[in-house]
């Protein structure tokens, strides 16, 4: 069982949809290792609209623009577990952006971290 509650790191990666490693999308792949370094869990967001080093608007309002939008992959885990996975980030992110950033996880119970419960989501045994 994952729990982790009180002071963490969180670790967003901005980066274009378009940008790539080993021809898979570079996200995917960031995913995938966070997965692999057993981190406590991964998200990827994408975004509607912005600009980065370029100063090329990006936006999915103009079709012809519509291309490499903004994603946001974010990470959040005990500061130990995040920097350990740091390097890997120096080696995927050869354009973007890396934050840090310290924040309070309230609750995170991973897979069968349902005690006395079901183990499907928003159902409790009687």
């Amino acid at each position: 069982m994952t729990r982790l509650t009180g002071t963490a790191l969180r670790v967003t990666v901005f980066i274009g949809e378009n940008d790539t490693w080993h021809h898979k999308p570079l996200y995917s792949e960031i995913v995938h290792r966070a997965h692999a370094a057993g981190l406590a869990g991964a998200s990827v967001f994408r975004g509607i609209e912005g600009f980065g080093a370029s100063s090329l608007i990006h936006t999915s309002r103009l079709l012809s623009l519509s291309e490499d939008l903004p994603v946001a992959v974010v990470v959040v885990d005990t500061e130990e577990r995040v920097r350990a996975f740091l390097p890997q980030l120096d080696e995927l992110v050869a354009e973007g952006l890396v934050i840090l950033d310290e924040c309070e996880v309230i609750r995170y119970v991973g897979r069968g971290g349902d005690p006395g419960g079901t183990g499907r989501k928003g159902e409790r045994s009687s």
